[in-house]
């Protein structure tokens, strides 16, 4: 077994491992040589921190493997063969395993209820202090929320929680008694001890390496248990690693409509890894989801949660029967997602672009209830949720828009901008719309520099779709300075940076006559709003436009008397443009001399309106209302009232009284 390790993982031969290794108590003065080096202790294997965790005996030589090194061990308790772990009530824990007299069922799981209730790994500490009896998987358990409490962007928070007395206890036994563990256990704590960032050389790493490939060559591991080690050799070895390519071979043997809940998940969360990517497994996918969608009536949180995120991070787009079962099992839980199982779930719905009423009623029932206490990117992504979904919910808003002037302190300037931008795209004004403004101002004002040059431009265009203009600010971005920063950022000065730029000065010219700041420069300007992406205007809908165009054709007498689509000097595509001279008789479309009057007609199709009110989108308010500072008389035609009109005749009649409704109409 341990040449057939040496030789899977060429890695371990550099560093000097012997050819056979231990199986007994391993004395903690034995001697682990790299290469040409000087001895170094095994009961030692330094932490992060670079502090011996034994406290004399130690040449203090650190072995440089290019990873985090760390070992658990304060001194030898010995073996005691009892039943399960069992924690010995002395001066420092000891922890003795064997698979006699496990804790039953209930014991376990009111264990595990304790430990998820446990915020901090003193808490988990001192929980296992109280514990009398414990199983390996209990014990993996415990190691796993420590890793979840103490992980913070790819490495520990504080690395000296492995230096405790009983986290290296419990890892010493696990080492010891490694052969005895289920399998279940087994996985689970090296996984565990991956997630800890455990050195992968050190004696216990590589016992538990050791003794999963054993089990693995038997060929008797649950899909769960195979994809638990997969997650766990993934961490140490890459997507390259021969484990993996084992384990993948044992799980596709299996016939996933048998596979339980939990195996189901498990395989999920496994392929959601690198192996699962680029169009990898793609008959053990699809089989997966056709099997998941008879299941999800029984998926908890933490499933519903964790399939989204998988199928998210598969882009498994032709998943969508899944998806939409899996939102109408989220509609049960939304009072019962954590935060992040929350943020999961909200993120996964925008990804597809999935959403339906339920979902909707359920969170505008939550939301009020979570705003002021749940996490700042939680707040943050469900108000995006609405926004990217077109969807107006003056309960939502008002509650994100009340917690906001109170927390906005502690978000991240890109929670802060993100979450304007929502009632920005909606063209939404809260009731305390000026306290909620006010306080981006002072946030501006005291954090401006802290501001991504593309985040901070976002903001302030956002703030300008619902009129608001903090002109002190919005200056700024005219500098050369900032349109530098935006230059080095990201694509750059792409075209709907351009376009905002353009917007923005058009809006302090327009609707800030007093700014009297920097100018934007005209090679900074575009000559349209309208473009493929993200545009600044929403296209006119083509069915809606020629119903209407037909309309015009009847009503005016010839399709010449009215442009379509026309572009004016002021980036402004126009959905229909009619011309009057002064005594208000309508020009051809080619006139240009002695146009007393200019009609712009707005055909706003359900795309430029939110999708559950008759409210316009906030860059579509934003054009009509620069239309007519320009001049223009707008006459908006709306789907929900054209689209009513079954007769030719009730079309024209409706045409005139919305064009020209002081006058009478004449017949062709």
């Amino acid at each position: 077994m341990a040449l057939k390790l040496i030789q899977r993982f060429p890695l371990l031969r550099q560093v000097g491992i012997q050819r056979y290794l231990p199986v007994g108590p391993v004395c903690t003065t034995g001697l682990l040589r790299a290469s040409g080096e000087l001895p170094v202790c095994v009961a030692c294997l330094y932490t992060s921190a670079g502090g011996c965790i034994r406290r004399q005996g130690c040449k203090k030589f650190q072995l440089d493997c290019g990873t985090r090194n760390l070992t658990i061990m304060v001194k030898e308790p010995s073996i005691v063969a009892s039943s399960s772990v069992g924690l010995h009530r002395d001066s420092g824990p000891r922890f003795s395993l064997s698979q006699l007299h496990r804790p039953t069922a209930a014991e376990e799981q009111a264990f595990l209820q304790r430990l998820g209730g446990c915020s901090s790994s003193r808490q988990v500490f001192t929980l296992l202090r109280t514990v009398g009896i414990m199983s390996d998987t209990m014990a993996a358990a415990a190691l796993h929320r420590v890793a979840d409490l103490e992980q913070e962007s790819g490495s520990l928070k504080d690395p000296a929680v492995l230096e405790k007395d009983t986290i290296r206890a419990l890892c010493f036994q696990l080492e010891q008694d490694s052969v005895r563990l289920t399998d279940a256990g087994l996985v689970s704590a090296l996984l565990a001890c991956t997630r800890l960032f455990l050195d992968p050389w050190s004696t216990l790493m590589v016992r538990l390496v050791s003794e999963s490939q054993e089990r693995l060559d038997r060929g008797q591991m649950s899909v769960g248990q195979l994809c638990t080690l997969g997650r766990a050799m993934l961490a140490l070895e890459g997507p390259g690693c021969v484990v993996l390519e084992q384990v993948m071979e044992q799980i596709q043997k299996q016939e996933p409509a048998q596979w339980s809940l939990a195996d189901l998940t498990a395989a999920y969360r496994f392929l959601q890894g690198n192996v699962g990517q680029d169009g990898k497994h793609r008959d053990l996918l699809n089989a997966m989801h056709s099997h998941a969608v008879t299941v999800t009536s029984r998926m908890d949180p933490p499933a519903v949660s964790g399939l989204l995120s998988a199928l998210v991070t598969l882009n498994q787009t032709q998943a969508m029967p899944l998806v939409i079962n899996l939102c109408k099992q989220a509609v049960r839980h939304v009072p019962h997602f954590t935060d992040e199982e929350l943020t999961v779930v909200l993120g996964a719905l925008m990804h597809f672009g999935h959403s339906d009423h339920y979902f909707v009623e359920a969170m505008e029932r939550y939301v009020p209830t979570m705003t002021f206490t749940s996490h700042p990117e939680t707040v943050t992504k469900l108000i995006q949720f609405f926004s990217r979904r077109n969807i107006l919910s003056p309960t939502v808003f008002d509650a994100v828009a009340e917690s906001f002037v109170y927390r906005a302190d502690d978000y991240s300037t890109s929670q802060v901008a993100r979450q304007i931008m929502a009632f920005g795209k909606l063209g939404y004004r809260p009731p305390n719309a000026g306290e909620v403004f006010g306080k981006v101002e002072t946030i501006l004002r005291t954090r401006f520099s802290h501001f991504q040059p593309r985040t901070l431009l976002n903001l302030l265009h956002s703030c300008t779709l619902v009129e608001r203009f903090p002109v002190n600010f919005v200056s700024k971005v005219f500098g050369s300075y900032f349109l530098q920063q935006l230059q080095d950022q990201g694509t750059g000065l792409d075209r709907t940076i351009l376009a905002q730029l353009t917007q923005l000065y058009m809006t302090l010219k327009l609707e800030c006559p007093f700014y009297e700041g920097p100018r934007l420069l005209p090679k900074y300007r575009v000559k349209s709003f309208l473009m493929s992406g993200r545009s600044l205007e929403t296209p006119v809908e083509p069915h809606l436009y020629n119903s209407v165009k037909n309309g015009l054709v009847d009503l005016l007498g010839a399709r010449s008397y009215f442009g379509s689509k026309v572009l004016t000097p002021y980036c402004y595509t126009l959905d229909v443009e009619i011309k009057l001279d002064e005594e208000g008789y309508v020009l051809p479309a080619s006139h240009v001399d002695d146009v007393y009057k200019r009609i712009a007609l707005c055909i706003d199709g359900q795309k430029r309106f939110t999708t559950n009110t008759r409210q316009l989108l906030g860059k579509e308010a934003m054009k009509q209302r620069h239309l007519r500072l320009l001049g223009y008389e707008v006459v908006q035609i709306p789907h929900y009232e054209f689209e009513k009109l079954q007769k030719k005749s009730s079309v024209v009649e409706y045409l005139h009284q919305r064009i020209f409704p002081h006058t009478y109409r004449l017949s062709w």
